[in-house]
């Protein structure tokens, strides 16, 4: 199986990079894929930080809306692939840093707020476009990001927000120009994998350990409001409607 990403590993730094085609947004298949293989580098013996980029016009505009509207059924299956790969930056046991370019959307948001540290192009813009798509999801991990209050102006009115914002918010470590944002993020990691591997798994942990709240338990919760929302008209509605590029005729 041909998968959307591409891993590599230089002095303990592992780099993968999602490129999947026009637009990064995975299928199910490939979220289930993304998650093992973050999985996976969190236990391989010859990492120690991790960094998650893309290639292409945007980080990731999330799931595959296509796919969902031919096949609605598999809600469940891309909810799970949503959560695990979700959980296995914010769990991994090592530092995960994530550089963001262009649109940073839906399930793009999830890893972006589920990171040790994001750094971003000065192109980037972060956006949760879910209502607009007849679906929930996305406000545990924007709001791990950004103020509450922010979270849900960019909730309800589904407007995004630019780089500079997100780092005036203090949600981005730096801002670059696109042409750097692979060199910053590896500058940051290298300084990460120049210290002692123990002692930095256990920051880790312990960081993950102090956090209000429990992230997985939130985005689990919302998940269930977004197969409800999956039983609404409006939701096939408006997935129909991004699909044929028209506007949505909604039950107002």
């Amino acid at each position: 199986m041909t998968h959307p990403f591409k891993t590599t590993i230089t002095d303990g730094v592992a780099e993968l990079v999602i490129d999947a085609p026009p637009v990064n947004a995975l299928n199910d298949a490939g979220w289930h894929a993304l998650a093992d293989e973050i999985a996976r580098l969190g236990r391989d013996p010859a990492a120690r930080v991790i960094v998650l980029r893309s290639e292409g016009r945007g980080f990731c505009a999330g799931v595959d809306i296509k796919e969902l509207n031919a096949y609605p059924e598999r809600i469940v299956s891309v909810n799970a692939g949503n959560y695990r790969s979700f959980e296995a930056v914010h769990r991994n046991p090592l530092p995960v840093i994530v550089a963001v370019h262009g649109f940073v959307l839906g399930g793009g948001i999830g890893l972006a707020g589920a990171a040790d540290i994001v750094v971003a192009a000065d192109n980037a813009t972060f956006g949760v476009p879910e209502v607009d798509r007849g679906a929930m999801g996305g406000g545990a991990h924007l709001q791990r990001l950004f103020p509450v209050q922010k979270v849900r102006m960019m909730y309800f009115t589904g407007e995004p927000i630019t780089a500079a914002e997100a780092h005036r918010l203090g949600a981005v470590e730096r801002v670059v120009a696109p042409a750097q944002l692979r060199d910053a993020a590896l500058d940051i990691a290298r300084k990460i994998a120049a210290k002692s591997t123990a002692m930095i798994r256990l920051a880790k942990e312990s960081l993950n350990g102090i956090e209000d709240g429990n992230l997985e338990d939130k985005y689990r919760w919302e998940q269930g409001f977004t197969l409800q929302a999956y039983m609404t008209k409006d939701s096939a509605e408006t997935r129909a409607a991004f699909v044929e590029k028209r506007q949505a005729q909604l039950n107002n």
